[in-house]
């Protein structure tokens, strides 16, 4: 009876190993493909060069309460991307007690995702316009050296 059991038990987890691995969670990749967009244009800015020497720090971001999108998640997703780049630059969280410190290697990101438009509303979906503004500056400068805009529509069934 007992190997009836062990063997029962090892039928079923090699059948659970043997399912295929569940959709990736729609949000997640909304978030991932657009921040590796961004990131992507990061790293090609001149005064970042060699990415490997620098080091951003991450603002935490401002995202448009329409978007449905937590800060904090699309934080972690944008984070995740710059991790992600081989010889990319260190990433760390940037905090208001940081202001008016920094090397000449340092780079304050400040990021800004908001709708540019109302819900468009299509047969089979609804899309989310926005625009994805980053920015970077030196800690000791309010001023940004270099912008850029990401623009896309995010499906809402995803969000």
């Amino acid at each position: 009876m007992l190997r009836h059991i062990a063997l029962l038990a090892l039928l079923m987890l090699l059948a659970g190993c043997a399912a295929q691995p569940p959709e990736p969670d729609p949000i997640r990749r909304a978030l991932q493909n657009l921040s590796d967009r961004a990131v992507d244009r990061v790293i090609q800015v001149d005064a970042l060069q060699s990415p490997a020497d620098q080091v951003l720090l991450l603002v935490s971001p401002q995202v448009d309460d329409s978007l449905e999108i937590d800060s904090d998640r699309f934080l972690e997703s944008l984070t995740r991307a710059l991790l992600g780049v081989s010889d990319g630059p260190q990433v760390l969280d940037w905090r208001p007690a940081m202001a008016g410190e920094g090397g000449a290697h340092q780079w304050r990101m400040e990021s800004r995702l908001e709708a540019t438009a109302p819900r468009l509303r299509l047969t089979d979906r609804d899309l989310l316009p926005y625009r994805l503004t980053l920015s970077l500056h030196r800690p000791d400068n309010d001023g940004a050296l270099w912008q850029t805009e990401v623009e896309g529509a995010f499906d809402a069934t995803a969000l």
